[in-house]
């Protein structure tokens, strides 16, 4: 996973938390500054000082275990991740980080475990799904060597899996994303695989078509830029009724088949458990950018999350449907 590739991994650093002043931001922006120079002891020395002041600060230990990460301190990396996971488990990308970590030092069982706490976390985390993909080839490589070494008989059924495996982790040229506002910190993820070729389609003639009478022209639909604002409208609502806590509200807005990637019964329990756990919660959407297209609608933005004394700000994504004139949401994905 972390052997052949590096990237940036920008959904955390990219709003992970809303800052209560502009002195806390500069903060920030002056660690960012330093990494983007290059200077990486003077990031870490300023990450540093500002915590000595402020030692709950997640966004600050982030940017912290990022930079250790990128200058080949692992060990310590990994300390600050790991109490990321212990002070805040609701957060995903801490433990999406570790699994790169151990990853890079070969510990996939590790890793393995990491990411599916990560998709736990947040059953739309797209990331963590990816890395686990390949966190679970490098073991089925581990396992297929191991059974050649075993028996040397079962080379003509294992040699190809094998070597189909390592074709998806031949080394890959290095990714770099593009400096952002908040210019995000690289760290390694997993090589992605490239994709299959296309299937060849057989050219077909098309029959000829009776003529038939002139349709009927159909209904009236909403103009498009109605139809954005319903959606986004939906969305706002869907925050409103997480922010007071209204389970009934905050489940209708959902099509009765999602399920976050578990049965429906364990991930509404799971939802309960968080929302209720919660002594006040603010949920705050913005920056809207909402595509229709027919039945099915794309709404991003970035939410604000309040929780007690956790802040936290992140771009996401509804998947929505319309049903009987109402938006539901049909997916649910961060850092989109």
């Amino acid at each position: 996973m972390a052997r052949t590739r590096t990237s940036l991994i920008g959904l955390f650093v990219a709003g992970l938390m809303a800052t209560t002043s502009t002195a806390r931001a500069d903060e920030y922006a002056d660690v960012d500054r330093l990494v983007g120079a290059g200077q990486l002891a003077e990031a870490v020395q300023k990450a540093d000082q500002f915590l000595a002041s402020n030692p709950r600060d997640a966004r600050m230990r982030f940017l912290k275990g990022l930079v250790l990460s990128e200058q080949g301190r692992p060990v310590e990396a990994t300390a600050v991740f790991v109490k990321l996971t212990e002070d805040f488990p609701e957060l995903p990308e801490p433990y999406n980080n570790l699994a790169v970590l151990y990853g890079k030092q070969g510990q996939y069982d590790q890793a393995r475990r990491s990411l599916e706490a990560a998709i736990r976390t947040n059953p739309s985390y797209a990331t963590a799904y990816e890395n686990l993909g390949d966190v679970y080839a490098k073991l089925a490589s581990q396992a297929y060597s191991k059974a050649l070494q075993i028996d040397s008989g079962s080379t003509a059924k294992v040699a190809p899996k094998l070597s189909m495996i390592r074709e998806l982790f031949a080394p890959k040229s290095v990714a770099l994303a593009s400096n952002t506002a908040t210019k995000s910190v690289p760290v390694a993820t997993a090589p992605v695989a490239k994709p299959a070729a296309p299937a060849v389609v057989a050219a077909v003639t098309p029959k000829p078509v009776p003529a038939e009478a002139p349709p009927k022209p159909a209904p009236a639909k909403p103009a498009a830029p109605a139809l954005a604002d319903d959606a986004q409208a939906a969305a706002m609502a869907w925050a409103a009724a997480w922010s007071r806590k209204d389970l009934d509200a905050y489940f209708a807005a959902y099509t009765p088949e999602f399920n976050g990637g578990q049965s429906r019964k364990v991930w509404e329990n799971e939802r309960r458990a968080r929302i209720l756990g919660k002594r006040s919660i603010v949920v705050a959407l913005s920056d809207f950018d909402t595509k229709v297209q027919g039945d099915k609608a794309v709404v991003r933005f970035r939410q604000s999350y309040r929780a007690d004394a956790l802040k936290v700000s992140s771009r996401k994504k509804l998947e929505m449907i319309n049903v009987s004139g109402r938006w539901l949401i049909q997916k649910e994905s961060t850092g989109s």
